[in-house]
C-alpha cells in the first residue's frame, strides 16, 4: 500500500466558500483560518465548510488543528460546533463527516457531555435521525472545550472511520458503517455550524493507494 501525504497552506486562497464566510486570521499570534457559517442557511448538519481546492480523498488519514470559539450573537444551543467533512462531491450534496461540540466536554449534564463528538453523512443521515434510529452509537465524550486547540485525526478506510482527539493512542470514535459505503472519494472541506467562529491550522492528509 503506498502512502501519499499532502500537507497544506490553509490560507483563504486554498478554499472555496461553502455557505461559509472564510478569513486568513491569527488566534493568539498563530496564523489559522477563521470558517463561519453563512446564516442565511438556518438548517443543522448541512453543507457550511471551506473545501480544499482540488482535493481528492477516498482512504487515509486526515488531520488538523481546531479551534472553536462562540460569536457574539450565538444561540443558546450554540455548543462550537467545528469538524472536518469528507468524501464531498462535485456538487457539494453528499458528504461524511465528524465533529466536535467542544462546550459539552465540560458540561454538568451528563447526556450533553456524552454528545460532545458526532458523526453525520449528509444528506440523510444527519444528528437528529442517528439519534431516533441509533441512540448513541454515532456519537460520544471527549475532554474537550472552547478556546482551545484541538488536534483531531480521522482514519478512513471504506466503511469505516475512527477519530482520535490530541494524540491519543487510542479512538475517541469509531464509525462501522459510514452511510455512502466505501467506495466514494471527493473533497475536504473544515466545517463549521451555527453560532462557532472557528479556526484551523496545520492541515494535512495521507492517501492510501
Amino acid at each position: 500500500m503506498t502512502e501519499i501525504l499532502k500537507e497544506i497552506s490553509v490560507e483563504k486562497e486554498s478554499f472555496e466558500a461553502v455557505n461559509v464566510f472564510l478569513e486568513d486570521a491569527k488566534v493568539d499570534g498563530i496564523k489559522a483560518l477563521r470558517v463561519t457559517k453563512d446564516p442565511v442557511i438556518t438548517g443543522e448538519d448541512e453543507a457550511t465548510y471551506a473545501k480544499l481546492i482540488d482535493s481528492e480523498f477516498q482512504n487515509g488519514i486526515i488531520e488538523v488543528k481546531v479551534f472553536s470559539k462562540l460569536l457574539e450573537d450565538a444561540p443558546d444551543y450554540s455548543r462550537g460546533f467545528i469538524g472536518v467533512a469528507f468524501r464531498i462531491n462535485e456538487k457539494n450534496d453528499t458528504f461524511e463527516s465528524i465533529y466536535l461540540r467542544p462546550t459539552n466536554g465540560n458540561c454538568d449534564i451528563q447526556l450533553r457531555r456524552n454528545r460532545s463528538v458526532q458523526y453525520f453523512s449528509y444528506p440523510d443521515f444527519k444528528y437528529d435521525r442517528s439519534r431516533e434510529t441509533n441512540p448513541g452509537e454515532y456519537e460520544t465524550y471527549a475532554d474537550i472545550d472552547l478556546n482551545q486547540w484541538i488536534d483531531m485525526k480521522i482514519e478512513v478506510k471504506g466503511e469505516q472511520a475512527k477519530l482520535y482527539l490530541n494524540g491519543q493512542k487510542n479512538p475517541t470514535l469509531i464509525v462501522n458503517d459510514m452511510k455512502h459505503g466505501g467506495s466514494k472519494k471527493g473533497a475536504l472541506g473544515l466545517w463549521v455550524d451555527i453560532g462557532t467562529e472557528g479556526f484551523f491550522k496545520d492541515l494535512k492528509f495521507t492517501s492510501y493507494k
